[in-house]
Order: structure tokens, then C-alpha cells, then sequence
């Protein structure tokens, strides 16, 4: 199979990081110690898959069993002191909640068919090698698509009991069967608008999965034709991983200014080169109940306590006049000169 050099895009990061720790960019602080991060990024990807998006960050690709590929990938020291990088395959899922890591060195089928060479390197501070990924098929293997991330991994410098690791890895979607690769393929559902609590706008659509490979769904939407002639967009919409045979719920989150409507409305969906847009007309409707509710309240909060200090203010201009006419009384008083005897 013929690969060919990846040119990561700018605004896509090529590594991906779990709670465990960081992806380059994202240093962790140690306790009491430098920062420790590591970064990998995908170096080349199949010749027909030159229009896929996905495949210049992940290693998404159909296999044969029996088959061999290699992918080169970067491996960085982001940390300002020597590491000891370890790379390793290991188990990942896709499910509800999206693309699923396991934890530590959990293994997999997939897993235990990847090799990563070397499997261990010291690096100065910024150094960078690159490292070749091996993954061979069994013959044997059953048709299906599974999952897994190739980690590189650097350990804290704390030699306390918790010890923080840094590692960020790159997802792996293998498709495995005879013959060409299963459809990839999503619908989308009518286009809805709304207000969060806090009176947000937002457009949401229903989207399901219908093709036989997980998804890796982003887009953009697009609002025109709004009251006075407004236009807004492109919003960037919320990046979702949808499981075979799953649907989830896609939010675009809107600036607050934006009037109730009518807008017409464009949202664009792509996984790697699996496309579809949806249009439609939507409305944000008024501020919900509840919010409407709390400002009232605050209103309220806010009319009360001006009426007080109001009436606090008048008390007191009232004494200081009282105050002024007794002491002016006084001092006329006292220069009146006394009667004649």
C-alpha cells in the first residue's frame, strides 16, 4: 500500500491527550519540579486516502487479513529536562461517550497486533525522533472495525506515592474484511433553534450514523437572511465521535446578541470525506422562563434596595436641616444684646 507525507493542518492537532496528562502544548506543571509533556503527530498516510481528513491526524485505513502496513510517526520531548519516551499500542473504544481510552496499557485485539519501533528512547529537552508503526493482520482475523492509540509516554519527576504522567497518543481506526472498504455514511436531521437558561442561542440537529465505520464528525454553521438582513457564521460546530448504529445530538452555541429570528440556516457536517449539509429556517424564540424568572428577581433585588437607601438618604437630610435651623436659633439667641435696667 502506497503512502505518502502528512501535512498536519494548522488548526487541528495531530496529538491527542488524556486526562492522564499532555499533549505538546498543554504543559503539565510537577509538583515542585519542571514541566513534563511529550507530543506525536502522524508523519505520512495511504495515497488514497489524500482527500480523507481524518487520515492525516488518525491511521484510518481497510484492511485484508493478512495484510502489513507501516506509518512513521514524530515523537517529541516537550519537557525542559531529559525523558525517557516509551511507545506503545493499547486498547480504545468507541461508544456513547465518543472515542474511549483505556486506562494505562489496557490491551486489545488491535492492540496485540501493533508494533512500535523503538519501543524506548531517551531524549534531550525539545529533541524529536521518528518512530515506524507495524501493524500486522492475522489471517485468521474476523471482519469488523476496532480501535486503539499508539501512546508515547514520558513519567514524572515527583517521587511521592501520586506520580503525574505525561503521555499523547494517536487514534487508530481499523476496518478489517475482504474486498473493498464498508460505506461510511450519517444523516442529518431538521434543523431546530433554541435558548440555553442563560438566554445562549443555539441550533442543534439530530445526527445518525448510517454507514458501517465510526465517525469523526465537525462542521460549521452558517445564519443569513435574519431580521434587518443579519448574517452570521461561520460558527464553528461541537466535534462528536459517533459508534456504529449511534446518533447523538450536534449544538452550535450562538452569541447572545443575536435576535430571536426568522434565520435561515446552513450546517455542514463532514467526517473526513464523508460530507452532508442540512438547511433550514430557525427560530431562537424569548429569553426561557427561568431566566426571564431570575432577571425579574434581580430586578426586583435591585428596586428594593434603591427604595431603601432612598428613604435612608432622606432621613438623613432631614435631621442635618433640623440640626441647622436649631444651631442657627442658637447663635441668634446669644448675640441678642440684654433689655435696660
Amino acid at each position: 500500500m502506497l503512502v505518502e507525507p502528512v501535512v498536519p493542518e494548522a488548526d487541528v492537532p495531530a496529538e491527542e491527550t488524556t486526562g492522564t496528562g499532555t499533549g505538546r502544548g498543554t504543559p503539565t506543571p510537577q509538583p515542585g519540579g519542571p514541566e513534563v509533556t511529550v507530543g506525536i503527530r502522524l508523519l505520512d498516510a495511504p495515497v488514497d486516502r489524500r482527500d480523507d481528513t481524518r487520515a492525516h491526524k488518525y491511521v484510518v485505513d481497510h484492511l485484508k487479513p493478512g495484510t502489513t502496513i507501516k506509518r512513521r510517526v514524530l515523537v517529541e520531548n516537550d519537557s525542559e529536562l531529559h525523558r525517557k519516551v516509551s511507545l506503545y499500542a493499547a486498547a480504545a473504544r468507541v461508544g456513547d461517550s465518543g472515542f474511549e481510552f483505556a486506562p494505562d496499557r489496557t490491551e486489545n485485539e488491535l492492540s496485540s497486533w501493533i508494533t512500535v519501533e523503538p519501543a524506548e528512547e531517551a531524549l534531550a529537552p525539545g529533541e524529536e525522533i521518528e518512530a515506524l508503526v507495524t501493524i500486522e493482520v492475522p489471517r485468521k482475523a474476523e471482519a469488523g472495525e476496532r480501535y486503539a492509540v499508539i501512546w508515547a509516554e514520558v513519567p514524572g519527576t515527583d517521587d511521592k506515592n501520586v506520580q503525574n504522567i505525561g503521555r499523547a497518543g494517536i487514534r487508530v481506526y481499523l476496518s478489517v474484511g475482504p474486498g473493498g472498504e464498508p460505506p461510511s455514511g450519517f444523516e442529518v436531521g431538521p434543523l431546530t433553534g433554541g435558548r440555553e437558561k442563560d438566554g445562549t442561542p443555539f441550533v442543534s440537529a439530530e445526527v445518525r450514523n448510517t454507514g458501517k465505520r465510526a465517525l469523526d464528525l465537525a462542521g460549521e454553521l452558517w445564519l443569513s437572511d435574519g431580521p434587518g438582513g443579519l448574517a452570521a457564521g461561520p460558527v464553528k460546530a461541537e466535534a462528536k465521535t459517533l459508534p456504529l448504529d449511534g446518533s447523538t445530538t450536534i449544538r452550535v452555541l450562538l452569541d447572545r446578541r443575536l435576535p430571536d429570528g426568522p434565520w435561515a440556516a446552513k450546517l455542514a457536517l463532514a467526517s473526513g470525506w464523508t460530507k452532508r449539509t442540512a438547511t433550514g429556517t430557525v427560530t431562537f424564540g424569548g429569553v426561557s422562563a427561568a431566566a426571564a424568572a431570575s432577571s425579574e428577581d434581580r430586578s426586583d433585588e435591585v428596586l428594593t434596595g434603591g427604595l431603601v437607601t432612598s428613604v435612608l438618604v432622606l432621613v438623613l437630610v432631614l435631621v442635618l436641616a433640623l440640626f441647622a435651623v436649631y444651631a442657627h436659633r442658637r447663635r441668634t439667641r446669644i448675640r441678642q444684646p440684654a433689655p435696660a435696667a
